[in-house]
């Protein structure tokens, strides 16, 4: 039952939100004001809460989001159609810090782990079976399933194959970025081991590969270079039985919480992403910074209209010019390829209440909460510092989780308002903005953040989720894993041979 059926989410705010379907003539009462509506309003869009001339901004979370395109009264709906993006260009940018006290302490919990050799802990123990490139993806996914009926995954939790489309005709960044983005998932610690599958012929040959890869367990991690046996299924599967007779043997043990990586993205977005999921998620992530782990925030074109906020928290100089690069070169990215930079949100967003960049801005990075931004990272790079990381990815829903599950995330959190399957390479926990969309797609959503609408409070939803994850490191399987949904997408920006 929803208790609160509007929220005027900060005081200086000119919009409110309508939490449910609210209809023509009801009277909404805010801050001693009262506002009749001329129009039927969906869930997660803005109400106009005064006459807005054309041209006068709009205020969300105490922040302009638009300006209006028209003449807009109070009480009638504010949409893409009659508000506009007031970002343009590039922007210079001034380092201003401003840190925030943080309330959560070292609560020295634990989770069920895989302590690996190297000192890292897994939450899961699987075999991944990684193509060097596309060409081999029929032999990994054979031999992925041969082993599969072979030991039926007794003493492991899965086995699995990762096609992919790249590995060869790529130039350039294209080339590194698949080289960046396989290597970091033969180094993940979630994988009791890897078989990587070459051809022998690709641009990503096996032998230069292997060196890329830098150390690692020879005992866990095994190449094979299809042209250069006769059987490749029997050679792969000796290779197998070897690194799963040591892989079986893991066992789980407790491990603290400064050893998790969490992964921070946004999905498909509604008008509630702001009000209830990406705020659950900021107060977490600041939870783990508090236990000494690590949290990583990623989609840097939906940081665009908010990237001052990161900046702000930047723990020094050097973090701030770092985070400046990150978000202009991404901005360069999309002017040197002759796109608009703000071109978003995307219809589904729309649909959902949201109508701006600014605004699905704004709604996004409160998923980083408030903690201290650590480090910044270029794609395909390896987290090394705990606290709060910043990511260079697109917002692109597929690549960005992979992005995440490479940097070193033991599990991405995908908080969504329109609904999607999707799964990467790591648990992939899918948190709705709405309890309609929970009840919907049951098989979807792993938690329902809408509760926070209903009446109940952010102190019991967060612990409730804290809770959550820490069984789903231990062992709790995400839907997308149940289901079998776990896939890889590689960033690609260049020229194919």
């Amino acid at each position: 039952m929803i208790m609160t059926r509007y929220i005027q989410i900060n005081p200086a705010d000119n919009v409110a939100v309508a939490l449910c379907p609210l209809t023509k003539g009801m009277i909404i009462e805010l801050n001693g004001m009262r506002v009749e509506l001329k129009e039927d309003i969906a869930t997660g869009h803005k109400i106009a809460l005064k006459d807005f001339a054309q041209g006068e901004m709009v205020i969300k979370y105490g922040f302009p989001i638009s300006h209006t395109v028209v003449e807009v009264k109070k009480g009638c709906l504010l949409d893409d159609k009659r508000m506009k993006t007031n970002l343009s260009g590039l922007d210079t940018y001034t380092y201003t810090p401003k840190f925030e006290e943080q309330t959560f302490t070292n609560e020295e919990r634990t989770f069920k782990g895989y302590l690996r050799p190297n000192g890292e802990a897994g939450i899961r123990n699987e075999i991944w079976i990684i193509p060097t490139v596309g060409c081999v993806n029929g032999v990994a996914n054979q031999l992925a399933e041969e082993l599969r009926k072979e030991t039926e995954c007794k003493g492991i939790d899965s086995i699995i194959a990762f096609p992919h489309n790249y590995g060869c005709s790529q130039l350039g960044d294209d080339h590194e970025n698949t080289r960046k983005i396989l290597r970091d998932m033969v180094l993940h610690p979630n994988a009791g081991a890897v078989l990587v599958v070459g051809l022998g012929c690709e641009n990503n040959q096996p032998d230069a590969f292997r060196e890329f890869v830098g150390e690692y367990d020879p005992a866990r991690v095994r190449f094979l270079v299809s042209q250069r046996v006769d059987d490749e299924i029997e050679e792969g599967m000796k290779l197998l039985r070897e690194m799963y007779a040591i892989a079986k043997e893991d066992k789980r043990r407790d491990v603290p919480l400064s050893k998790l990586r969490i992964g921070l993205k946004c999905g498909g977005s509604d008008g509630l992403s702001g009000i209830t999921a990406n705020p659950l998620l900021g107060v977490f992530s600041d939870y783990i910074v508090a236990q000494g782990g690590a949290t990583i925030l990623t989609e840097v074109p939906e940081m665009f209209g908010a990237e001052t906020l990161l900046m702000n928290r930047c723990r020094d100089e050097e973090i701030f010019n770092l985070t400046v690069r990150m978000i202009n070169d991404f901005k360069n990215y999309f002017i040197r390829n002759d796109q608009p930079i703000y071109e978003n949100p995307s219809p589904g967003n729309k649909a959902g209440g949201i109508s701006t960049l600014e605004e699905k801005s704004l709604g996004c990075t409160q998923k980083s909460g408030s903690s201290i931004v650590e480090d910044v990272l270029e794609y395909g790079e390896r987290v090394t510092k705990n606290g709060l990381n910043l990511l260079s990815a697109p917002g692109n829903d597929l690549v960005a989780s992979t992005a995440l599950a490479a940097a070193g995330c033991h599990v991405v959190l995908f908080t969504t308002g329109r609904g999607t399957p999707f799964g990467t390479f790591v648990p992939t926990v899918k948190v709705s903005t709405n309890t309609a969309l929970y009840n919907q797609k049951r098989s979807w959503i792993d938690f329902n953040a809408g509760s926070l609408v209903e009446g109940e409070s952010m102190e019991s939803l967060s612990r409730r989720f804290i809770d959550y994850i820490i069984e789903v490191a231990s062992g709790r399987l995400a839907l997308n894993e149940e289901k079998g949904y776990r896939e890889i997408a590689i960033f690609k920006h260049g020229v194919t041979l």
